[in-house]
């Protein structure tokens, strides 16, 4: 008996951490760390004549990679769905905070609204998919939360940047990555 509580308390504590990090990892970042992550400088600097349209933007991974970003995993949507629940508001609350703050430093802030789905279901059908809940993000930011609409441009990549190489639902491909592109658009 004391064996089998044992491995019991041993699987646990193993089990623990693994539990309690994914439910962190779906937790929205703070403000604060939104804030931090976006207002950091780019890891590549392009002069005035290299700076390209938010359509090449898009395109171009190599520039993606360089801008300032963070992945927000936290906003749930029902299966299919692009519309963000009202539950879901204050999490998107901290995103509309930090970039209001970052707004209020830098005046010309441009940010890309990346949505990202897993793989399960049509390349098609999740690239819509991804598109609209991007497009429905920006919405909720220009409408509840008052952000200027001509600072958000919005993107849908679909199953196309996985987090995590699978075919299989996986929550954390689910997400919209925010970037920080004033330093690379014209």
């Amino acid at each position: 008996m004391q064996r089998r509580a044992f491995l019991t308390a041993l699987s646990a504590a193993f089990a623990a951490p693994l539990f309690s990090n994914a439910a962190l990892a779906q937790e929205t970042p703070s403000a604060e760390i939104i804030l931090r992550r976006l207002d950091a400088a780019p890891s590549r600097r392009l002069r005035n004549e290299e700076r390209v349209t938010v359509r090449e933007f898009k395109r171009r991974p190599d520039l993606r990679g360089a801008a300032p970003s963070i992945n927000i995993q936290s906003i749930n949507f029902a299966f299919g769905s692009a519309e963000i629940p009202h539950s879901e508001y204050r999490k998107v609350r901290q995103i509309a905070r930090a970039m209001e703050q970052l707004l209020r430093r830098r005046r010309h802030a441009v940010f890309l609204i990346e949505g990202h789905t897993d793989a399960v279901g049509s390349f098609e059908s999740n690239q819509i998919l991804s598109e609209r809940r991007a497009e429905s993000l920006k919405r909720v930011l220009v409408q509840e939360f008052l952000l200027p609409a001509r600072a958000l441009e919005t993107v849908g990549y679909g199953e196309e940047y996985l987090l995590v190489q699978t075919q299989y639902e996986e929550w954390r491909n689910r997400r919209v990555t925010l970037r920080r592109i004033d330093e690379f658009v014209r």
